[in-house]
């Protein structure tokens, strides 16, 4: 493919007709006449020797190759303004850039406010957006990652990308305040009988705590599943379900919402949480700026200074 017989502007177009599936709206987010727009998916599906858009009804329909081609396109104009949008030098204080962090609500509420409050001083003039965090986004990170800034995980899910951890955790049992059947432990046999609260429970999604559990032959009774931690204490509190959380996350619930945390009754190994990233941002400055941030609102949530957290970086 010869990219310089092609006008890059389509992929503009392309981007905004699957994304809209209408050659009005993608005209209006373009700021372009419809007859435009019309011109440019006509351009289009001669090159791609496929109509992209069909009508049914009322409205159009994706074809097979556009479903193929939707994610595609995104990650490729992502990429394409961030070459444009390159700098010799990053100055925050100047900068318009939008931050992009996958991240778990637990990791938002744990990181969120110091992230955001350091880019508020540092560099008002960007943005920090903090999409839904998905397992099929883990599943795709390497693909997510080119354009997404960083994903902030703990060690189990993702491998063989650049990554620095970023503090540790432990995990704890969440009952309710007034469950009388549970005293100041628990044990075993109760976490095989009661009914549990678990996050993220898929094929391929879970926390490294429920898989640990499981190797060690403690089979849940999942009565709720949730794909948000800070969910969890309502869906405890005034019933006899367990649930498993992160210290860190159970030390900020409110005593009024009326549970408490209990240690685990296996041995639990810690989770390390890490941010990881693509390896072609590994010297991008603007990159590098938003990883310094990230460690020294970690040093501050743990009390200590960036050097000394002893984490590795890989």
């Amino acid at each position: 493919m010869n990219l310089a017989r092609l006008d890059l502007n389509l992929l503009v177009a392309l981007d905004a007709l699957l994304q809209e599936r209408s050659v009005t709206r993608a005209a209006a987010r373009m700021g372009l006449g419809q007859p435009a727009v019309s011109a440019q998916l006509a351009r289009l599906r001669r090159h791609f020797h496929d109509d992209l858009l069909t009508r049914s009804g009322n409205q159009y329909r994706l074809t097979p190759l556009a479903v193929q081609l939707k994610e595609r396109v995104r990650v490729a104009l992502s990429g394409a303004e961030r070459v444009f949008a390159a700098e010799p030098d990053f100055d925050p204080a100047s900068s318009a850039r939008e931050f992009s962090m996958l991240m778990s609500d637990y990791g938002v509420a744990m990181l969120g406010p110091g992230i955001a409050a350091r880019l508020a001083d540092e560099a008002p003039g960007t943005r920090l957006r903090f999409p839904a965090n998905t397992p099929r986004m883990v599943d795709a990170a390497a693909q997510e990652l080119v354009h997404a800034d960083l994903l902030v995980i703990p060690h189990g899910f993702v491998d063989d990308l650049p990554h620095q951890d970023l503090y540790r955790d432990e995990w704890v049992c969440l009952v309710a305040a007034g469950n009388t059947a549970v005293g100041d432990a628990l044990t075993v046999e109760q976490l095989e009988t009661m009914p549990w609260v678990v996050t993220y429970h898929g094929p391929t999604a879970s926390t490294p705590a429920a898989r640990q559990m499981r190797m060690l032959g403690i089979e849940p009774h999942i009565q709720v599943v949730t794909e948000t931690f800070l969910t969890v204490p309502g869906l405890i509190a005034g019933s006899g379900r367990v649930a498993l959380v992160q210290r860190r996350l159970a030390d900020g619930i409110p005593a009024e919402l009326g549970v408490r945390a209990l240690p685990c009754p296996f041995d639990a190994a810690p989770l390390v949480e890490a941010m990881w990233w693509h390896p072609m941002y590994d010297d991008d400055p603007e990159h590098r700026y938003l990883r310094d941030v990230v460690q020294r609102a970690v040093a501050a949530m743990i009390g200590i200074t960036p050097a000394d957290t002893g984490l590795r970086k890989k």
